[in-house]
């Protein structure tokens, strides 16, 4: 058996669909961190859904919590903006898995209404989703959590989930202020500087639009490139703030 579980604040713009793809899992942990919106009334909707409420204590330490109140061992991670594909689900409800192996998802990432196959964290896109609580957990990370791999095996599912982090402008500002400060208080023992706020600032942006191709993206790549520019600079200005 599979428990599913999705961490929410304020999801209520994707949260459906993303409920909606997970129906044939009988246990959706729904773990919610303050929302003031109806993120809990369409959670209450679904019957396999178990509603808990924690206040926030960074990315990982909520996505262990979420392991803690499941019935069962296998743990489906899945994030309020994803959607999990038809094949992918019916893929892990009927293969034989393995404990001792984590199992990687392909993750496709929308913008705009336009798949991103360019950019530094959008393409390609492989995330650690399903694992045994038994054999491994998230890392305790506030900010850019994962799987701990430990000594187990990584295993790849045809499957895919889609994935749509931004809607608009607004999503944009309240991850990189959200982010930011998370970066900044998981990094506080590390030194920085204005300088140092430009320099990763301006790697994040040619990384992200020449290495990674953003320049074929168009209006996109560019504004996702931008963005990763501007992410970085500000994760560097609140570290040295914190200093």
């Amino acid at each position: 058996m599979i428990t599913a579980t999705v961490l929410t604040k304020n999801s209520q713009k994707t949260l459906k669909a993303t409920l909606d793809s997970l129906k044939r899992f009988p246990e959706v942990i729904v773990l919610d961190s303050g929302s003031s919106d109806d993120t809990l009334k369409i959670a209450q909707s679904y019957p396999n859904v178990t509603i808990h409420s924690s206040p926030f204590l960074g990315f990982g330490p909520m996505h262990n919590l979420a392991t803690e109140l499941s019935s069962h061992d296998w743990i489906l991670s899945i994030d309020s903006d994803e959607i999990v594909s038809e094949p992918l689900a019916e893929e892990i409800l009927t293969l034989t898995l393995d404990p001792q192996t984590i199992y990687t998802i392909q993750r496709k990432n929308y913008f705009n209404g336009r798949q991103i196959k360019w950019c530094g964290g959008w393409h390609p896109d492989f995330v650690r989703r399903l694992y045994h609580r038994k054999s491994t957990q998230f890392s305790t990370d506030l900010v850019h959590e994962k799987i701990e791999k430990k000594e187990l095996k990584l295993g790849r599912l045809r499957g895919t989930i889609t994935h749509t982090p931004y809607h608009g402008m607004n999503d944009f500002l309240d991850k990189m202020q959200h982010y930011s400060t998370l970066f900044a208080e998981q990094n506080r023992g590390e030194k920085s500087s204005i300088l140092k706020a430009l320099l990763h600032s301006w790697s994040a942006f040619i990384k992200s639009y020449i290495f990674k191709r953003g320049f074929l993206g168009g209006k996109e790549g560019l504004i996702i490139s931008i963005y990763n520019g501007h992410t970085a600079f500000y994760k560097y200005l609140k570290l040295l703030e914190k200093k």
